[in-house]
């Protein structure tokens, strides 16, 4: 739907992640399954952190927001592409798009900052073994956490406001499977200079700010751990961090290669890729590696199977 005149788009379209309708059916199963073992993995280790008195730890108390902010994270964008991967059209109103838009920035804002705060509770753990019990209270946890729901949220009030202010008369076709900013700011008729100046200092100080955290930790983590006299302490130290070294690092590969090499032109296959590898596939491999790589969380999950095995 194209408007010649200055009339506001009421209702945008999605392009879709492909217009090969042969191709639909296969991304529908597929994506379905990963949002329902995204929703499984999420949903279930914030279970199995609450059902084990052993797993009542800073470590695990990061861990299990970051795995509550994963499920909302998935479930801002998945149910509404695969709707549209079986849809004839697919649109979307002008505030579900706004809407899509803040809680998808928000939660993935918090989702940095968590990531920064677990870094933090490793280099702690690690570099200062024997006051961790008097630096990582209940209390600080609690502040960090907040702190990061706070930050993640209303930074996110700033780009939506900028964004969803402008004018949208040429086109109502998003290139793209959901509100992203590039995709949005083409479409718009009055200038978007300014939020790209905005926008991109937002994204510039939420992620480097935080990246940075996690950089200068892993850097006193590494020091530490080299200077550790044997091999087995040097390998048991490093395996408590390495689930969220994994999942930090393809967070922000993915975010860094989306948002700043991307140019401002229209998103190509590879961009949308790219987007649905930390928006989608992220969110389901973060419980994975945890349940898998760290011994803790599989000795409690084999313990509640045997525990509910020998109850039937």
């Amino acid at each position: 739907m194209d408007v010649v005149n200055k009339t506001q788009v009421t209702m945008f379209e999605f392009s879709g992640l492909s217009d090969n309708k042969k191709l639909a059916p296969f991304l529908f199963f597929f994506f379905l399954l990963v949002y329902v073992v995204t929703v499984l993995g999420n949903v279930g280790m914030i279970f199995v952190v609450h059902a084990s008195s052993s797993l009542h730890t800073p470590m695990y108390f990061f861990l299990n927001y970051l795995s509550l902010v994963d499920f909302f994270y998935a479930s801002t964008l998945t149910p509404k592409m695969l709707s549209d991967l079986i849809s004839e059209r697919r649109f979307i109103s002008f505030v579900g798009c706004a809407l899509q838009f803040f809680f998808y920035a928000a939660l993935a804002s918090t989702e940095v900052f968590i990531l920064s705060c677990m870094a933090y509770d490793r280099y702690v753990a690690i570099c200062h073994p024997l006051h961790y019990v008097l630096i990582m209270t209940k209390k600080k946890c609690w502040g960090l956490v907040l702190f990061s729901f706070c930050i993640g949220f209303c930074q996110a009030v700033v780009p939506t406001s900028c964004v969803f202010n402008l004018q949208f008369c040429r086109s109502n076709l998003i290139n793209h499977y959901y509100c992203d900013i590039p995709p949005l700011l083409e479409l718009a008729c009055s200038s978007p200079h300014l939020c790209y100046i905005l926008i991109n200092i937002l994204l510039c100080l939420c992620t480097i700010s935080s990246m940075v955290i996690i950089l200068v930790s892993y850097m006193h983590i590494i020091s530490s751990i080299l200077k550790m006299k044997t091999f087995k302490s040097q390998r048991k130290a490093f395996s408590t961090c390495s689930s969220h070294l994994i999942c930090s690092t393809m967070f922000y590969v993915t975010v860094f290669i989306n948002y700043f090499s991307s140019s401002s032109d229209s998103l190509e296959k590879h961009d949308k890729s790219v987007t649905v590898f930390y928006s989608l596939v992220t969110p389901m491999l973060n419980p994975l590696i945890y349940s898998l790589r760290n011994q803790e969380v599989k000795r409690v999950i084999m313990q509640i199977v045997r525990r509910h095995r020998s109850q039937k």
